[in-house]
């Protein structure tokens, strides 16, 4: 008769599975992508090294998986973002406050994520991140065009642009340092792609300043109220 892992076993083995990414997460917030290394991690979690190899059989499989995760959350939380919005067009407005709000909230994170140099081969797992990015903006330029609510243009390309915008103005070499005035730099950046995707400067101001950014951005998502 085939073993069948029972229930309890299943959640275990899950519980350490998220709790080796949670660890690997921390690591790469602190020191980047290139200090996630498995004996670390595994210190972090408080297990031992070999039990780390049993879920990720080499460093550049943990790092894929911390990729897909972080990707999983922050498109999850542009997609509430821009749920809780009453129209198309202030679903992007939150979309686009949304990412940069949370960029700023853990800039080394969101750099080792995107921008850091790592292994070749794992260049696929960091471009999935970004195109998964395009496509939600594009999602949201696409369905503001339908309702009338922006102009007529090639969504791809304009998604494309916007993502772009975003990442050099948060994370990239020429960003300003944002320490004192995170939520002006949210707002500036936000404001700059609505008048790049067409928005009269007088409804995109309007725009961001409904846009609430909740009051406790900053805080990380374990430190959120339930």
């Amino acid at each position: 008769m085939p073993y069948r892992r029972t229930e309890n076993v299943v959640r275990r083995l899950a519980a350490r599975h998220d709790a080796i990414i949670a660890a690997a997460r921390q690591i790469a917030s602190e020191g980047g992508m290139a200090s996630v290394q498995i004996a670390a991690v595994a210190a972090r979690a408080g297990i031992a090294a070999g039990t780390v190899y049993r879920y990720f059989p080499a460093k550049t499989d943990l790092v894929a998986a911390l990729l897909a995760e972080i990707a999983e959350s922050e498109i999850g939380a542009l997609r509430r973002a821009a749920a809780g919005a009453p129209g198309p067009l202030s679903g992007l407005s939150a979309a686009i406050m949304t990412f940069a709000a949370r960029a700023l909230r853990d800039r080394r994170l969101s750099f080792a994520a995107i921008a850091e140099p790592i292994d070749a081969e794992l260049d696929v797992a960091r471009l999935a991140f970004r195109k998964s990015l395009a496509a939600e903006f594009a999602g949201r330029i696409a369905a503001a065009i339908a309702e009338g609510r922006l102009p007529q243009q090639d969504v791809a390309v304009a998604a494309a642009a916007i993502t772009g915008l975003l990442i050099e103005g948060l994370i990239g070499p020429l960003a300003p340092d944002p320490s004192g005035r995170e939520r002006d730099v949210v707002q500036s950046l936000a404001l700059a792609a609505l008048r790049a995707l067409g928005v009269a400067d007088a409804r995109a101001r309007g725009l961001v300043v409904q846009t609430a950014i909740p009051a406790d951005w900053t805080k990380s998502d374990d430190e959120r109220p339930a």
